[in-house]
């Protein structure tokens, strides 16, 4: 099956088929480098880091660019709030959201171009836009004359008639049209500005993308995204702009994820719900974040909330206990080194041919449209295929069964990677939610293992009625016990109800 996925130019689902082959070019809008990342940017970033990764697992180069907005109105007023300069605050959230994206398990793009660095192309694109008489200059002021291109509203799906009429005129305006928007702004006192052919100035927001897109993959490339509130005015202005200056189709491709949700609401600042990521990070392993974003399609809402974060968590444990049978049960050290698939019968066999399908099945539901919960819903089959094996009468630790096994987390961590999950160590992937969730409760973790020492002396004594109040008094701080021939282990049951979200 070939890759094929929505684009939002075209408005439906088309098979891809990139400018050169063998080598995608994919460029994506970055952060405004002003405050701290919240969900909203991390929903974008592992969108865009799964496609990204599943573009290599198809055997393509990918030169993946995604930007840094450092020039800009909100950075301006948070220097002067700051009695800072500009490259202060940028630089500061730059880090801070590498910081993030790292933790969250986003590989750096090729090339993270800034605004700042790219004036003179900006420029230079503008002139042209100038010359070609797609743009006109009002007192310092370079505008963009949206009338002059025909194109305009082909990505947006908007009328540019229907747009007109409905557009509010503002007396002061310097602009011919209400609908023309600003590609350079003439210097204003107290802010940044660079020499141009029009006066001091500094750019204006949707160029810029359109200037670093273009020098980093050429005039015409394979995919541009983002997310869908950038779809008009953003990109709608980057065709034009762009298109206008070349006579060149701008992106082939256009993806764009959906928002996300606080409780079913839009996540604004106006509501006062934006949730910053590092305090969810806090919270929450980053693999369960990836995976709440991950189960629902890129293009649709995601909402964050109480009872969907459980539901990750759950589903992640699920996984990591499945991973942590499977190593305990290959550190047996029954050497499997020889066999083949050749040698396997019965249910070895069996199990073997449905979970060495799982790859296959993976690309499938990612070949449609990267449909990252069909993908991750096989994934789930594999799991509960591999614990029905484990839990069968018939099961022991031969060189058969640890070789099936051994087949299948090769398989589970091949497809997890493109992902973005099922990276850790499942003993330290438990060990740090423990520690997490204890943290997130107020609880020690010192005295829970001594309860529990205790509870096993008493266990062994068979001293039962003092094991089980032992039992009862952490199952108060929601510690689920789990007894086996010769240890217990334990973990912190979900919360969901009366725990407020993470702020």
């Amino acid at each position: 099956m070939s890759l094929k996925f929505y684009n939002t130019l075209g408005k439906k689902k088309e098979e891809f088929k990139p400018v050169e082959a063998g080598r995608v070019s994919m460029y994506v809008c970055g952060i405004t480098a002003y405050d701290m990342c919240h969900i909203g940017h991390a929903r974008s970033a592992v969108v865009f880091d799964v496609i990204c990764k599943y573009l290599k697992y198809k055997g393509y180069n990918v030169i993946y660019v995604k930007n840094f907005t450092d020039i800009d109105d909100k950075i301006i007023a948070k220097a002067n709030e700051e009695d800072t300069d500009i490259i202060e605050i940028s630089e500061r959230y730059i880090k801070e959201h590498n910081k993030d994206m790292d933790e969250m398990g986003v590989a750096r793009p090729s090339i993270t171009p800034k605004a700042t660095e790219n004036i003179k192309g900006m420029i230079r694109h503008i002139s042209t836009l100038v010359e070609k008489g797609l743009a006109y200059v009002v007192e310092g002021n370079v505008f963009f004359a949206v009338d002059k291109f025909k194109g305009y509203g082909k990505l947006s799906g908007r009328n540019l008639d229907d747009m007109l009429a409905g557009a509010r005129i503002d007396i002061n305006e310097k602009k011919k049209n209400p609908l023309d928007f600003i590609l350079w702004k003439s210097a204003r006192d107290g802010e940044p500005w660079w020499d141009s052919p029009w006066g001091r100035g500094r750019p204006g927001w949707h160029i810029e993308c359109s200037v670093m897109s273009q020098r980093f993959l050429g005039e015409t490339f394979d995919i541009h995204g983002g997310g869908m509130d950038l779809i008009f005015p953003h990109h709608e202005n980057e065709i034009a702009q762009a298109e206008g200056a070349t006579g060149k189709p701008f992106a082939n491709y256009w993806i764009h994820n959906g928002f996300v949700r606080i409780n079913k609401e839009k996540m604004s600042k106006s509501l006062g719900n934006i949730f910053n990521l590092r305090e969810a990070l806090g919270s929450y392993h980053p693999e369960v974040l990836r995976l709440f974003m991950l189960q629902s399609h890129y293009r649709s809402p995601v909402d964050f909330s109480d009872e969907s974060l459980a539901e990750a968590r759950t589903g992640m444990e699920r996984f990591y206990e499945t991973l942590k049978k499977i190593k305990d049960i290959l550190a047996t050290g029954i050497d499997f080194s020889d066999i083949l698939p050749k040698n396997l019968s019965g249910k070895d066999k069996d199990v073997f041919g449905k979970i060495t399908t799982l790859p296959d099945r993976f690309a499938e539901a990612m070949d449609d449209d990267f449909n990252t919960a069909r993908a991750i819903g096989y994934i789930f089959d594999a799991t509960r295929l591999i614990n029905g094996y484990l839990a069968g009468r018939k099961f022991a630790p031969t060189a058969e069964s640890l070789f099936v096994l051994n087949s299948a987390r090769n398989n589970v961590k091949k497809v997890g990677k493109v992902l973005g999950l099922f990276l850790e160590d499942p003993d330290e992937y438990f060990e740090k939610d423990k520690k997490r969730e204890a943290e997130k409760q107020g609880l020690n973790i010192q005295e829970i293992n001594a309860l529990i020492e205790e509870r096993q002396k008493a266990r062994t004594a068979k001293k039962w009625k003092k094991a089980d109040e032992i039992r009862n008094i952490l199952a108060k701080k929601k510690v689920v016990l789990k007894d086996t021939a010769d240890s217990t282990t334990w973990k912190i049951a979900n919360l969901v109800k009366n725990q407020p979200l993470v702020r």
